[in-house]
């Protein structure tokens, strides 16, 4: 009965273990020769009942019993048994079934062999393990001995540092760890665990070979499915490699298949699974990394990890951190898994994004929108899918079962086209379709987002940041297209070797590096940029780019111009925009004196500015887009008094400057000379038309006349993708004072090409963004082109009622260029030519004598009466080209007379011999359409700042 009692304890004392709140039985100032008898029994694997000398001392009375005491029950002292030949029998006539159906599955019926009774047969489940597990058979010296060790090492420091000194070589816990019997493995493992873990003793010589064991136990305990035992092997196998490089070395050089092989088998089971990601993570992410074979190995698993519907946030974290590490160690070999990760992303988004019916009314539009990026995205991920394959399937030498991706591989969505993977003949690796399928994810990817925050905080959990990060930092399809160009050039000379040791004429047919066709990476940087310009309005995605230097660096030189691969002014303004995003926001997290509702916000909106990725930032190395906070003071413009209207403004405006964050920071490297940078006085801002786009609209012409487009789809594509941007290059110099910028919303002329938003939802959407930016704080003038002025107008005209007084009492002056104030000619062709080219409703808006227009424009008009702003019109005089090439027919037409150029009010600008796209192009600095423009400037500068 006393057996039976110490097992009542010892099953709760185990029990306590495994929920993390033990309290150990035995004291914390354990007796030396109790520890040692201890440490003897373990290596030994047994206890000696010997005769000796009769020592009045001893616990045992003097009779020369020597055993393991254990001061237990009030004083009573439980003496550990030898193994003998004989069954012990243990008492259960008191146990419950509720008490020994436990937490731990299967304990009797997996680790227990010996029982011979009805009830030890039936036993499904047990208590959490312990020397109940054990003590029914013969072998029970070691297991109390293990059990007393795990006892005094939990109960205090001293007793820990007392094992250590007994066992210096590690011998018994190496024994224990061997042991067959469970309990002595699991009370093992937790003394390995407990002496690792107290940083004050001395690493063991054998930590390494405890690792292995370890490991080796926590494998063959998941095998049983007896997880509990997983567990605290594992437990224990985590703070050796995390303390030990040697066991780090040696289970990198022999352990990782077995981890694999656990990983694969415990996929039900989370503790275990985090357990195998933490340890994963401490063997790749230190001094040792994985191999490109192993990479692609666990790649599968690590993916798995990431998607996986139980993960929990811990395995996760791992798996990205672990797969992040790969694509920086392994680059362009990496790309498969890289690639795989963004199509699994885009296949888990899709799974989310069910699409909705459609909706009558406004929300119309908007839902097949939604819908076509839906179904353009499957379509995508399908694409990315067989690029993944097909690039894998060029590195297939051997079988199927021993191919280091067959894991990835036999994901969804790669399954399908591996399946159909020709194993003798792989398609050829082509990195440009590869690149292409790339491309196409991350458009996909930020379409669906763009304006879900949900589905942003989503990808952002699912580690899109990292693939980013590859993206922008690095040139892996220009390294894999280099690798193609150079196999190319060599495959000649080695089918010539072949043919001329054959007798045969070499073929001509072999592939030049003229052949190899150049992958988009310089678009790739650009959609990368833009989506991560999106996900950057996130906190957590702020925290993540200012705790990293490297980002932050590569940001500000991408921004400054200072990357010589780097030329886009997309991609610049995207990284300054980011760099912005993050900064303002991390200065309102360490000034929370800063955190109130914006000057003059009607919404509430922070101090802080946010820059969306439809707001582009123009010469972005200049200064003062190195400031952040504060704009200046609204402008309250009166109709009686413009001069009170400029006393409000002043140049002391506080500006919180980049280098208070840096103070905060060190990921900010910025000078602290922009201090000294004027701040500016006026924003201007850049909107363009149909077809049109925020950089190409506003480059200049080579010929004012006409524009050739073979379809109507055209307009505005071809003219001016070259040429001068010259917003960015002529006004920026000439009219120093102002921010630029310029807007992005898409349009298009018919239904064809995709459905476009509404006027109205177009100007709300746009109206928010530019709020939320601080447009609006400071005079601000608008640019506009064509179908941008209508644009601008609506925008004006929701801020009025609205109450958005800042963005209307603000905006000293608007210029259009060829705007269709009363509509335009291209609305009210034939109802034969409506029917043909299917017009999007955005056109259908602009025909002639729409009420809206009317109404539109007697706003602005009442705005202008009241002098609260000024106009500036252009008017075209040519034909614009809008379809050509069909059977030699074509048709042209003035798409904005003048009689709608003109609003009745302003100064009106008629443009000679330029067509409609051109009206905003000068052909130079002395054109008229910039002359006037940037006089017109001048005027509202001199009377409102």
């Amino acid at each position: 009965m006393l057996v039976a009692a110490i097992m009542d304890i010892v099953t709760s004392n185990c029990e306590c273990v495994e929920k993390e709140s033990f309290k150990p039985w035995l004291p914390g100032n354990a007796e030396m020769r109790d520890i040692a008898v201890a440490v003897q029994v373990i290596e030994e694997g047994d206890m000696h009942l010997d005769e000796g000398e009769r020592n009045d001392d001893d616990d045992d009375g003097g009779r020369g019993m020597k055993g393991i005491g254990i001061k237990i029950l009030e004083g009573t002292t439980a003496i550990g048994l030898s193994r003998t030949s004989e069954h012990m029998t243990l008492d259960h006539s008191n146990d419950t079934p509720s008490e020994l159906d436990r937490d731990t599955p299967r304990t009797f019926a997996l680790m227990n062999k010996h029982g011979s009774s009805v009830e030890q047969a039936n036993l499904s489940a047990a208590v959490v393990p312990g020397l109940w597990d054990d003590l029914h058979s013969q072998h029970v010296a070691v297991p109390f001995a293990t059990w007393a060790l795990a006892n005094w090492a939990m109960a205090s420091e001293i007793n820990r540092s007392h094992i250590e000194e007994l066992d210096r070589d590690g011998e018994a816990v190496m024994c224990a760890l061997l042991a067959p019997e469970r309990s002595v493995k699991w009370h093992g493992s937790l003394v390995a665990r407990l002496l690792l873990e107290d940083h004050n003793l001395p690493l063991n010589d054998s930590v390494s070979d405890w690792a292995s064991s370890l490991l080796s136990t926590a494998s063959h305990a998941s095998k049983n499915e007896d997880i509990s035992l997983s567990q605290m092997a594992l437990s224990a196998f985590i703070v050796a490699v995390e303390r030990s490089h040697q066991a780090r070395r040696t289970v990198m050089e022999k352990g990782l298949e077995l981890m694999r092989v656990t990983a694969k088998i415990t996929s039900k089971h989370q503790q275990v699974q985090e357990a195998l990601a933490k340890a994963l993570e401490l063997l790749s992410t230190e001094d040792s990394h994985l191999s490109i074979e192993e990479s692609q190995k666990w790649s599968g698993i690590l993916l798995s990890w990431v998607f996986g519907k139980s993960s929990s946030n811990e395995i996760r974290s791992s798996a990205i951190r672990i797969l992040s590490c790969i694509l920086e160690d392994h680059g362009p070999s990496s790309v498969p898994i890289s690639q795989g990760w963004l199509a699994l992303l885009l296949n888990d988004i899709l799974v989310s994004s069910k699409p909705s019916s459609v909706k009558e009314g406004i929300d119309k539009v908007k839902t097949q929108i939604d819908q076509s990026n839906i179904l353009s995205a499957g379509q995508t991920t399908n694409q990315l899918a067989v690029a993944v394959v097909n690039m894998a399937g060029n590195w297939l030498t051997g079988s199927v079962d021993t191919f280091p991706l067959a894991d990835l591989l036999s994901l969804d969505p790669f399954a399908g086209p591996f399946k159909n993977l020709k194993k003798d003949n792989p398609p050829k690796l082509d990195v440009a379709d590869s690149a292409l399928a790339t491309l196409k994810g991350i458009k996909a990817l930020t379409e669906i987002c763009a304006e879900d925050s949900l589905l942003q905080d989503k990808i952002t959990d699912l580690g899109l940041l990292c693939l980013l990060r590859r993206y922008l930092l690095r040139d892996d399809y220009e390294k894999l297209a280099a690798i193609e160009a150079y196999d190319a050039s060599r495959a000649p000379e080695a089918q010539e070797r072949v043919s001329s040791t054959e007798g045969e004429v070499s073929s001509s047919n072999a592939n030049t590096p003229s052949s190899v066709r150049v992958p988009p990476t310089a678009h790739i940087r650009r959609h990368a940029a833009r989506l991560l310009a999106i996900l950057s309005l996130l906190p957590k995605v702020q925290k993540v780019i200012a705790a990293d230097e490297t980002w932050c660096n590569w940001l500000e030189d991408c921004a400054d111009g200072k990357i010589s691969s780097i030329n886009d002014l997309k991609i610049q303004s995207y990284a300054r925009a980011i760099l912005l995003n993050v900064i303002c926001h991390q200065q309102i997290g360490i000034d929370s004196v800063n955190s109130g509702p914006e000057n003059g916000s009607r919404d509430g909106t922070s101090i802080c500015p946010s820059y969306d990725d439809m707001i582009f930032l123009i010469n972005p190395e200049r200064p003062h887009w190195k400031c952040c906070g504060k704009d200046q003071s609204s402008v309250q413009k009166d109709k009686s008094s413009s001069n009170e209207v400029g006393s409000t403004n002043s140049d002391s405006t506080a500006v919180t400057q980049v280098s208070d964050v840096s103070d905060s920071s060190k990921s900010f490297n910025v000078s602290n000379n922009d201090a000294d940078s004027e701040i500016p006085q006026m924003d201007i801002v850049f909107v363009h038309g149909l077809r049109g786009g925020p950089y190409k609209t506003w480059r200049i012409a080579e010929d004012k006349s006409s524009t050739k487009s073979g379809l109507v789809e055209k307009i505005d594509e071809e003219a001016g993708k070259l040429g001068t941007f010259w917003p960015g290059e002529w006004l920026s110099a000439d009219f120093p004072q102002a921010r630029l910028f310029s807007l992005k919303y898409k349009t298009n002329l018919t239904q064809w090409s995709g459905a476009s938003l509404p006027l109205q939802e177009v100007s709300s959407m746009l109206l928010k963004k530019l709020v939320a930016a601080g447009i609006g704080s400071r005079p601000v003038v608008f640019v506009t082109h064509s179908l941008g002025g209508l644009v601008v107008k609506q925008m004006l005209f929701k801020a009025k009622a609205e109450n958005m007084d800042d963005l209307v009492n603000n905006t000293v002056g608007v210029v259009f260029y060829s705007c269709p104030h009363f509509g335009s000619k291209l609305a009210d062709m034939p109802w034969r030519m409506g029917l043909v080219l299917r017009p999007a409703p955005t056109i259908g808006e602009l025909r002639s004598g729409s009420p809206r227009l009317v109404q539109l424009n007697d706003f602005l008009r009442r705005l202008h009466k009241k002098q609260m702003l000024q106009v500036l019109s252009f008017c075209e005089t040519k034909v614009t080209p809008i379809v050509e090439g069909y059977g030699g027919w074509a048709f042209r037409m003035e798409i904005v007379p003048i009689e709608s150029a003109y609003p009745g009010f302003g100064e009106l600008v008629v443009l000679e011999s330029t067509d409609h796209i051109n009206s905003c192009k000068p052909l130079s600095r002395s054109d008229p359409s910039y002359t006037e423009t940037l006089e017109f400037l001048r005027k509202l500068k001199a009377q409102y700042t």
